[in-house]
């Protein structure tokens, strides 16, 4: 422990001697730990994490199996009705205790003062089952979630109390008006808990029951709403429960089936079977949105500090050459080579404590602004980072990795030193003998491979954003905005009026002076969401059922968006509930179900589904192509149909509005005309296209952090190769004045300097692109309109690498040209 303390004590007295290569070496080391951190932290919390609640890992859920596309979702999560609930909380043995909930939009406060509010629906043991106790007041018991409770009890968040309410003790107790109903504050949940969806958080807990102010969900058989989950019984595991679960499924199912639907449907319906998963890490859309992009980016930070180590590696090994002499003269002493090996490996412990001291604030401060990047208004990210043991332990264990990597091996090499030739050289001034530079050669080949990768990535992420950037959408973007409205009270409307006051507030909206055109649509484009029907074409042979997406939308809405109308005619209004059903099809639904034959004319049949019975529409028209719900999808079939032939309009349809002037001005004047209209509904805007660069901010973050560790690895190879070629020039200062004695010319000199450099180039490149087109081919699905091993990024990236090694190469050379060859050989 002595001789460990003396060490100690010992290193930092050199390193405070070397301020500049110490502040370089901590400062590179908390920037590639801290960045590797900061991605690490990001995966435990989406993926890894168990949920803030008692015995998590006890949790399981209620899964469905292809039950996606049947009815209507409400959440990517939902999977069970209200009426599924009560068959399975009544008739399952599995679980000690059950419960569901569901995600809400609400507006809270007085009409024409209301603001949004993230819900949540759950059911009355939620809390129990849950483990979770007030901070203030108390939680929702089964008494608090009984059909008919009206408006009753209301839990609310702690970030929610102390922003809305004040963070007030006489908040309990209050009246909180959300969607004009009246609810009584009962509780407070604690400040650690948000929900159990990951990155996402809520601000106000209704029972389930209340939902019946607002509209007929709870019988609903058609309406996918909830999440189901419990706690098993002690005696019962997840295989055990699961299989219980199927033997009750076509019970279940047979109880609840919604009427409707066709008898091909039907029985899809009763093919459906429910399992049991764990659920002690919650749910999450950000594993399958944000997953794969942040196990890419942990590769790239991961390669960024191999570079850095590598980097390291190579100065640690110049200064314990600097530093010979001394250490030959501690082994001429009777230093054994262990403590020499020690004393160097405590300088550099010291220095990987220094840059993981720092790392920990570099990785809080690098997670909250990838978060507040990735947050946007359309997909909004709540995530808890801080240093726990976790990030601390990560830090811990990549700093002795770090130690390893570029501590110990050159602590290794120079321990072997001979104390007799080290003094003889020493005396006579000479330089290092330039074959003891091939392990610093190898680590600068392998910084040159690291970073072909690095740079391929680079381009084919930052081309990849810009092809999705600038991809053809197939409708007009500039000027057009999309107002949606929340209006729980207009659910008991009968669809005749409901579609009554949807034109009248179309027409309103359109009335708005400075709205060039408006229209409305149940679909806004490129929002994420989708809506499909089956249908057959009976004119076709064999008259298979197909699916096509479907919109619902009123005259004006292709003038809006200006998607070109090719053929047949637009919508009218004489095109209404008491006309022929007709529709309008794109090019893309022509080509994929019409082939050849001309479309206009041609009748489609819809297959019955709830609300939504079997009707036959002529196609009287054909539109351009458009994206739909996703950019990088192809331009998917669409069939249009008249809003007011719509069977199942619910209040209300988004309005699609182009401007034609600043969409501030607009936006409130459309805001006063519908309070106008009706001061309970609440309204929101979004500008198209703020709305597509939201989606596209994860592809956004790829492409700048890639090329942010592209540039990184350029530099930093080019500051290896400058080391190593220099290294190597210096080495040969004796040759070099000789050659230039017997006649060589300084040309001669400068290719014969940077033969290294280019030698070390091509070895680099050897290795480093098959490790580049593996890297690529496991990252190809993140591309878009690119080959992961496209050929014109490769030659691209080869020739910056190459233009960085004739840099790196040519001072050196330079500088080796210029010797005095009487000088040289003086030194010898």
């Amino acid at each position: 422990m002595d001789h460990l303390i003396r060490d100690a004590q010992y290193g930092l007295r050199v390193l405070s001697r070397t301020p500049i290569f110490a502040s370089v070496a901590i400062l590179s080391l908390a920037l590639g730990i801290g960045a590797n951190a900061a991605i690490f932290q990001l995966i435990d919390t989406v993926r890894f994490r168990s949920l803030p609640v008692a015995d998590p890992q006890g949790l399981a859920e209620v899964h469905a199996d292809g039950v996606n596309g049947f009815g209507i979702s409400a959440d990517f999560n939902s999977e069970a009705t209200y009426p599924l609930w009560e068959q399975i909380r009544e008739h399952q043995t599995a679980f000690a205790s059950m419960f569901a909930w569901g995600d809400a939009q609400f507006l809270v406060g007085r009409a024409g003062e209301a603001r949004p509010a993230r819900g949540l629906w759950v059911s009355g043991d939620f809390f129990r089952s849950l483990g979770i106790t007030p901070e203030r007041g108390r939680l929702f018991t089964a008494d608090d979630d009984r059909r008919g409770c009206g408006a009753g009890a209301a839990v609310v968040s702690d970030a929610f109390w102390r922003s809305h309410l004040g963070g007030r003790e006489a908040a309990i107790g209050s009246v909180l008006t959300v969607l004009d109903q009246p609810f009584t504050v009962v509780g407070v949940t604690p400040a650690g808990f948000t929900g159990l969806e990951v990155g996402q958080s809520f601000d106000i807990a209704l029972p389930l029951c209340s939902a019946t102010l607002w509209g007929d969900s709870l019988d609903r058989r058609d309406l996918w709403w909830l999440t189901v989950m419990g706690r098993l019984k002690p005696d019962w595991n997840m295989r055990r429960a699961d299989a219980h679960l199927r033997a009750l499924s076509p019970g279940l199912l047979d109880a609840t089936l919604p009427s409707g639907y066709g008898a091909e449907l039907t029985a899809r319906y009763r093919a459906f079977r429910f399992g049991v998963l764990p659920a002690g890490r919650g749910v999450s859309r950000l594993r399958g949105a944000y997953g794969p992009s942040l196990s890419l980016l942990f590769s790239l930070t991961g390669l960024v500090l191999l570079m850095t180590c590598a980097n390291l590696a190579t100065l640690t090994l110049a200064r314990a050459s600097a530093r010979e002499r001394e250490i030959a003269v501690r082994v001429a002493i009777g230093a054994s080579r262990p403590r020499v090996v020690s004393q160097l490996l405590i300088e550099s412990v010291l220095v990987a404590i220094g840059g993981a001291a720092l790392a920990v604030a570099v990785a809080l401060v690098s997670g909250r602004v990838l978060v507040a990047f990735l947050d946007t208004s359309a997909n909004p990210v709540a995530l808890n980072l801080s240093a726990d043991w976790r990030l601390i332990s990560f830090v811990g264990a990549v700093a002795v990795l770090t130690v390893l990597l570029f501590g110990l091996i050159p602590a290794l090499r120079v321990s072997f030193v001979d104390p007799i030739v080290t003094m003889r050289q020493s005396s006579r001034g000479l330089t290092v003998d330039r074959h003891r530079a091939r392990f610093q050669r190898g680590l600068v080949a392998g910084q040159i491979a690291v970073s072909l990768v690095l740079v391929v990535s680079a381009l084919l992420f930052v081309r990849s954003f810009r092809n999705l950037a600038r991809v053809n959408t197939g409708f007009e973007q500039d000027g057009t905005i999309a107002v949606t409205f929340l209006d729980r009270q207009s659910e008991s409307l009968s669809v005749e009026q409901r579609l009554a006051f949807q034109q009248r507030l179309t027409d309103e909206i359109r009335s708005v002076p400075g709205v060039a055109a408006a229209a409305s649509s149940t679909q806004i484009l490129l929002s994420g969401a989708s809506w499909f029907h089956f249908f057959r074409i009976p004119a076709l042979a064999g008259n298979e059922q197909q699916a096509s997406r479907f919109t619902y939308v009123s005259p004006g809405y292709f003038e809006t968006l200006k998607i070109p109308i090719l053929s047949g005619r637009d919508f009218e209004p004489v095109d209404n509930r008491g006309s022929r059903r007709v529709a309008l099809v794109n090019e893309s639904f022509v080509r994929h179900y019409l082939g050849e034959r001309r479309p206009i004319g041609i009748a489609l049949r819809t297959i019955a589904e709830a609300g939504y019975p079997e009707t036959t529409y002529e196609i009287i028209g054909v539109v351009g192509n458009t994206k739909y719900s996703d950019l990088r999808e192809d331009m998917p079939p669409i069939a249009f149909v008249p809003i007011a032939q719509s069977p199942s309009l619910q209040p209300w349809s988004p309005v699609i509005v182009r401007s034609r002037l600043p969409l501030t001005g607009i936006t409130a004047a459309i805001g006063e005309r519908v309070k106008t209209l009706n001061p309970a509904i609440g309204v929101q805007f979004s500008e198209l296209k703020s709305q597509i660069r939201d989606r596209l901010m994860v592809e956004r973050t790829i492409a700048w952090l890639a090329g942010a560790f592209g540039v990184l690895a350029v530099v930093m190879v080019t500051v290896g190769l400058y080391g190593i070629i220099a290294y190597l020039a210096v080495s040969r200062r004796h040759e070099i004045g000789i050659r230039l004695s017997l006649g060589s010319t300084r040309a001669q000199i400068v290719m014969l300097v940077l033969r290294d450099s280019l030698w070390l180039l091509a070895l680099g490149l050897l290795i480093g692109l098959p490790l580049a087109a593996v890297a690529m081919r496991a990252a190809g699905a993140l591309l878009f309109g690119l080959s992961a091993t496209d050929l014109t990024t490769i030659i691209g990236a080869t020739a910056v690498l190459a233009v960085a090694a004739g840099l790196a190469g040519s001072i050196p050379a330079w500088r080796a040209a210029r010797v005095d060859p009487h000088v040289a050989l003086r030194a010898e």
